[in-house]
């Protein structure tokens, strides 16, 4: 389920050439986790095209394309959730940045986290190189400790680990 801005929402179905597609009821779930538009055309010399649009891509170049820079020309979810395009929300980044804030492919489910044997090493690349933070116990140790150096390293720009812990009384709290 997409989130929108009801602003924003009012101009995806009342813009005529997004109308024209019916562009709001024929979104779909790219592989991705993006909204998109897709859509294959028959030309007239019997060749096809294929128009694609990005949700949050057509959002961001109508009510955001004064944040864009030549550094920062992709956009994001900053909460990580590709499906909430709310305006709040989007923000361009570096490829860097984007690289940085994608999920994990780690098996232990944690950025920068790798079991060796029975204990946990954290590492954090930074400038091209990699860099050794430390053997840890339990992932989420390692976990927290490539926080650290996240958020010293790339600020607000880093990528950030959340680690789920049950209480006692069964809530989940979520650390970081």
């Amino acid at each position: 389920m997409v989130i929108l801005d009801d602003h924003v929402f009012e101009w995806l179905t009342s813009d005529p050439y997004l109308v024209k597609l019916d562009l709001i009821n024929n979104l779909r779930r790219h592989s991705s986790g993006c909204a998109v538009f897709q859509k294959t055309w028959k030309r007239a010399d019997g060749s096809y095209k294929t128009e694609t649009i990005y949700l949050h891509k057509l959002i961001a170049e109508k009510y955001l394309s004064d944040q864009r820079t030549p550094e920062k020309k992709l956009v994001g979810a900053k909460n990580g959730n590709k499906l909430d395009c709310r305006l709040d929300n989007l923000e361009y980044r570096s490829r860097a940045t984007a690289s940085r804030k994608r999920r994990t492919t780690s098996r232990t489910g944690y950025t920068g986290v790798y079991r060796e044997g029975r204990r946990y090493r954290a590492v954090i690349s930074a400038n091209g190189r990699s860099m050794h933070l430390g053997m840890f116990d339990t992932p989420e140790e390692a976990a927290l400790e490539y926080n650290k150096k996240s958020r010293e390293l790339f600020g607000d720009e880093g990528k950030i680990n959340i680690i789920r812990r049950e209480r006692p009384d069964g809530t989940i709290e979520e650390i970081s």
